[in-house]
């Protein structure tokens, strides 16, 4: 099968479905062949299983690949364990299929395990293109796995960055809100100032698909700032209304 043959072939769909596809790779293309990584959020192994099957059934179902490798890691409760006994009632469960592929399975986890991914399930599809490419296909595998996997990881760091740059927004707000009364020079202007549910909500959006992590950082470390001083402008007011 001729290298334009194959890409008419393929098409690469895009993977809807109810899976949390998190993230996929750049195409790697080697004589005719085509690679490219998926990886969604999977949270035990069952799932990891169940999103594999979506992939190659439905989602790859009408222009199926040659071979859909998976590997997953999933932190799983222990059999008996409630969770409320902490990190020793979960343990990591890996795996991995190779679907026709011997041993690339390993190397999709192998990226996995060193990216430090989580809970999620890679599944690198591969099209045969008609030439056999021997080890070098291995490297293709790992390349696109450890593409989604870096990206699944600054995916998380964001979202934990904006979760953290939001409660520091709700902190600020009140404080100044409680500056803005302690230095209010009437009854009626301190009752006039608008209360923390009313101000306007800061939007991430941009900053959430930008995946700017030193940017968010340094947004983090604005607000703390801004909160210290916050803090010390109210501490100030406060002392002086003490005294009279």
């Amino acid at each position: 099968m001729s290298g334009s043959t194959l890409d008419s072939f393929v098409g690469l769909p895009p993977l809807q479905s109810n899976f949390e596809c998190i993230a996929t790779s750049q195409e790697v293309r080697d004589r005719g062949s085509i690679f490219v990584a998926n990886i969604f959020a999977a949270a035990s192994v069952k799932e990891a299983h169940r999103v594999h099957a979506h992939v190659k059934n439905v989602v790859h179902g009408s222009k199926p690949a040659t071979h859909e490798v998976a590997a997953w890691r999933c932190m799983v409760l222990k059999s008996g364990k409630s969770g409320l006994g902490g990190p020793d009632d979960f343990e990591l469960r890996t795996g991995s299929v190779d679907d026709g592929e011997q041993h690339a399975g390993a190397k999709v986890l192998k990226a996995i395990q060193e990216e430090g991914v989580i809970d999620a399930v890679v599944i690198v599809s591969r099209w045969y293109g008609g030439v056999m490419l021997g080890p070098v296909r291995f490297a293709h595998f790992e390349t696109c796995a450890r593409e989604v996997c870096r990206t699944f990881r600054l995916k998380d760091d964001m979202g934990s960055l904006i979760a953290t740059l939001t409660s520091l927004d709700d902190i600020l707000a009140s404080l100044r809100i409680d500056l803005a009364k302690a230095t209010a020079n009437s009854a009626d202007a301190a009752s006039t100032t608008a209360e923390p549910s009313t101000r306007k909500t800061a939007n991430y959006d941009s900053l959430q698909e930008s995946l700017d992590i030193k940017r968010a950082r340094r947004l983090v470390t604005a607000r703390e700032n801004a909160i210290k001083s916050v803090k010390a402008a109210l501490k100030k007011q406060q002392e002086r209304i003490a005294e009279g």
